[in-house]
């Protein structure tokens, strides 16, 4: 096999086996603010000398590398932490070196205390330190140097000796490596951070056309917020919303999912779009989008968010069939296709047509749909159904979001396939469903427990 002109032979050291570090550094780790990333790594050099390594980190708006030097804790293995105290991206990676400073430290006392003749050794520490002086800035090069005077015009070697054993020789000597022969780790790793409540929140749940004093007439907007001293007695933080937008006539579902629908019957929240509007529109039964706004506001005065349902689906009469046919997929006999999940037919529900040619098109505005709820006040997004969405979609949904509004949590509504379920989170959702609830024995509960809390999925997956 060729090798490449760029490799540097005279570098000794191996970095390997890095943590944390999710699918080769491929997607970043999560945390919180003020939450700490321990970093460990194997690194090690050929033969008996020492080594020195570096983590190497900073946050998303620095352009320099902030460095704590690592220790080494065992067999081989070091490690070190930093603290998350921005809102926004951090990065981290390493570096090592054969430390020949501390490889001849250690070895001259080793000498020493065997009674060896040490004087050659001195000049070999004296000429070490002298090229640590010409690294350091002009105080602490001129105590370099005295040390390297005194090193080399000690007639007693033991005066030699306790002078390069010295404390402070040893601080100066690490605070000036000789990084000419330095490893530095292929990768640069990343933390996606996210604020507190992304750990932990309490949710209340509610139909807002359920919350109205009169039950013969649907509730709003107004009824809800009447209902947020309650709420926030009771110790919720968060108040969840199914979908709040128009709801569609054609092929409207009756009472318990019956095919045909009543004059009277509201339909399905989650059959989004009408003559009334699509996803950046309110359902009119429930208010007005102001409405909405002021109920975000009252809720911030109670200590409570409002977190909505995204749900990437449309109704037959959505403006975006007219407008966007080729979003959505078509049948041999010309209709749209409905959403299946068989024998479940959902007649009511068409669903976005993620391969269509015109994709770029297509994710440019389901993008638009979370900015435009941003604005009204909105920072939570329980999303509906994600894993029936490309990965490549969230990918880069999640990432453009976080850039525009880096307080936004995006909550996985997935019941689906572990792998899935754990794709899912590595794309970017703050949060996600588990599977506890299909854990019933002793042994299921208490291996999966340490499956999310001591298994690598613990750095990006919070159930």
């Amino acid at each position: 096999m060729k090798q490449s002109a760029e490799i540097n032979g005279r570098i000794r050291v191996a970095i390997e086996a890095v943590t944390p570090e999710i699918d080769d550094g491929r997607f970043p780790i999560k945390r919180t603010i003020g939450e700490p990333v321990v970093v460990q790594a194997d690194i090690f050099a050929d033969g008996h000398d020492a080594v020195s390594a570096i983590l190497l980190y900073r946050t998303a708006r620095e352009k320099s590398w902030n460095e704590l030097s690592m220790r080494h804790i065992g067999n081989d293995r070091w490690e070190e932490m930093f603290y998350i105290r921005e809102m926004c991206n951090y990065y981290y990676t390493l570096q090592a070196w054969v430390d020949h400073f501390h490889t001849w430290q250690r070895d001259v006392q080793k000498k020493a205390n065997a009674g060896q003749d040490i004087q050659v050794d001195l000049l070999i520490g004296a000429e070490y330190i002298e090229g640590a002086a010409e690294r350091a800035t002009r105080e602490d090069e001129k105590k370099l140097r005295e040390y390297a005077r005194l090193i080399r015009a000690g007639s007693d070697p033991s005066q030699g000796l306790s002078c390069a054993l010295d404390q402070e020789i040893t601080r100066l000597m690490a605070a000036y490596p000789d990084k000419t022969c330095t490893a530095s780790y292929a990768k640069t790793l990343a933390v996606t951070v996210d604020r507190t409540k992304a750990l932990f929140s309490t949710w209340y749940e509610i139909f807002p056309r359920s919350c109205s004093a009169d039950p013969q007439m649907p509730g709003t907007f107004r009824d809800c917020a009447r209902l947020l001293p309650e709420i926030a007695k009771l110790g919720f933080d968060v108040l969840y919303f199914p979908p709040i937008h128009p709801i569609g006539k054609v092929n409207r579902k009756g009472k318990n999912n019956t095919p045909a629908s009543e004059q009277h019957d509201p339909g399905s929240p989650w059959a989004i779009g009408s003559a009334d509007g699509g996803h950046k529109a309110v359902e009119p039964s429930l208010g007005a989008l102001d409405d909405f706004r002021q109920l975000v506001k009252e809720a911030g005065i109670h200590g409570i968010e409002i977190a909505l349902d995204i749900a990437y689906q449309c109704s037959p009469d959505h403006p975006y069939i007219a407008e966007h046919p080729e979003w959505f997929k078509k049948r041999p006999d010309g209709t749209v296709q409905f959403a299946e999940n068989p024998p479940k037919k959902y007649e009511d529900i068409v669903p976005f047509h993620f391969e269509t040619e015109n994709w770029q098109d297509l994710r440019e505005e389901l993008r638009s749909i979370i900015l435009f709820w941003i604005e009204q006040g909105v920072r939570i997004f329980r999303v509906d159904n994600p894993h029936t969405k490309p990965f490549a979609f969230w990918d880069w949904l999640i990432i453009e979001i976080k850039q525009a509004c880096p307080e936004v949590i995006f909550l996985a509504e997935a019941f689906t396939r572990p792998k899935v379920m754990s794709r899912l989170a590595k794309a970017g959702f703050t949060q996600s469903y588990t599977y506890f609830t299909w854990r019933n024995t002793k042994r299921e509960i208490t291996d999966y427990l340490t499956e999310l809390t001591q298994s690598e999925c613990r750095e990006y997956f919070r159930p």
